[in-house]
């Protein structure tokens, strides 16, 4: 079965020149794609330790990197030029030139909101106020799902929702953080009429994955991707045939080996914030994206479930008993 969403090859023999087919999207004017400092973050924990340092240079001073030729470059990331050509062909650029080009574009569009909030997005220091704490945390939270919005892959997210509809069941593997996303997706899939399991020990992940065929779905959420129990639970589904879901803020990593279709999310995890509401937050934009499209596919029978569960709980709310209370007292 294909994937979807994987890094695609790199283009063009010289690392120079190219068509426009080997060029990044952002080359080619494509306001829908991903900026490049996303990616390049996204696929860091994947790259060889030379390359690392480049990618770590790019994403701390994009606008730097912008203006420096590529030997300057190479001598500030203690490397060789070689591999930073080598480096932009791992993340889809034709050259160096097409990503100082890439860069320079994204930080002129973005100059302004970075010099504002260049603060905001660095770790929080022993001597921050609490105003800045929640200033911090706020900023940080809110870019998780504005950046998760920006480089979700629509067509792997229309497969996937097509795969949802389609689905005998689905089973929903996610442990720790993870474990209460996937709680929520079973939740709202259930809403709609749809049979599904959220999974978090590790033996019942495995031994529902395995009853798992070629008529079910299996999604699993790790925002490292390198979580190990999930990662054998959605190899165990993928094995019996089941098609595979990753979602994961690391589209390189362990997880993606066994999935068939990747879902990314784009959230920042810092000294304070490791398992933070940030990474939640991204995946239950994820999720929400999910529902809501499948919701839409299955518009009728959605509203209709929707409906029919918001009437059998409707007399547990506090204030639906009032309201009933005073109407039916109302003199006549």
């Amino acid at each position: 079965m294909a994937r979807t969403a994987k890094p695609p090859t790199p283009g063009g023999e010289n690392p120079e020149e190219g068509t426009e087919a080997a060029l990044h999207p952002a080359d080619r004017g494509d306001s829908s794609a991903p900026t490049t400092v996303l990616r390049i973050r996204a696929l860091l924990p994947s790259l060889a330790p030379a390359e690392q340092r480049v990618a770590q240079r790019i994403i701390d001073d994009p606008e730097r990197v912008a203006a420096s030729s590529i030997t300057q470059l190479a001598k500030d990331c203690a490397t060789s030029e070689a591999t930073v050509i080598r480096f932009c062909r791992t993340i889809d650029f034709s050259g160096y030139r097409e990503l100082r080009l890439a860069l320079a574009t994204e930080a002129g569009q973005e100059r302004g909101a970075r010099i504002s909030t260049r603060e905001l997005t660095s770790d929080i220091n022993p001597d921050d106020t609490l105003v800045t704490v929640v200033e911090k945390i706020a900023y940080t939270d809110a870019r998780a799902v504005e950046e998760t919005g920006a480089q979700l892959d629509v067509d792997t997210l229309r497969t996937v929702i097509g795969k949802l509809a389609a689905a005998r069941r689905t089973d929903i593997y996610g442990v720790g953080a993870s474990a209460f996303v996937a709680a929520d997706l079973q939740q709202k899939l259930h809403r709609i009429g749809l049979t599904s399991f959220a999974w978090s020990d590790t033996h019942v992940m495995l031994t529902s994955a395995a009853l798992l065929g070629e008529d079910d779905l299996a999604i699993a959420i790790s925002h490292s991707g390198t979580t190990i129990d999930t990662t054998n639970a959605l190899a165990e589904a993928q094995r019996r045939g089941a098609t595979t879901v990753a979602v994961t803020n690391f589209p390189r990593s362990p997880i993606s080996e066994a999935a068939d279709h990747i879902l990314t999310t784009a959230a920042r995890e810092t000294t304070f914030r490791s398992g933070a509401t940030a990474s939640r937050l991204a995946q239950l934009t994820v999720i929400d994206c999910l529902f809501v499209g499948l919701a839409q596919l299955r518009y009728t029978d959605s509203r209709t479930a929707l409906e029919t569960t918001y009437d059998a709980v409707r007399g547990l709310r506090i204030g639906d008993d009032r309201r009933r209370a005073r109407i039916r007292d109302r003199p006549r």
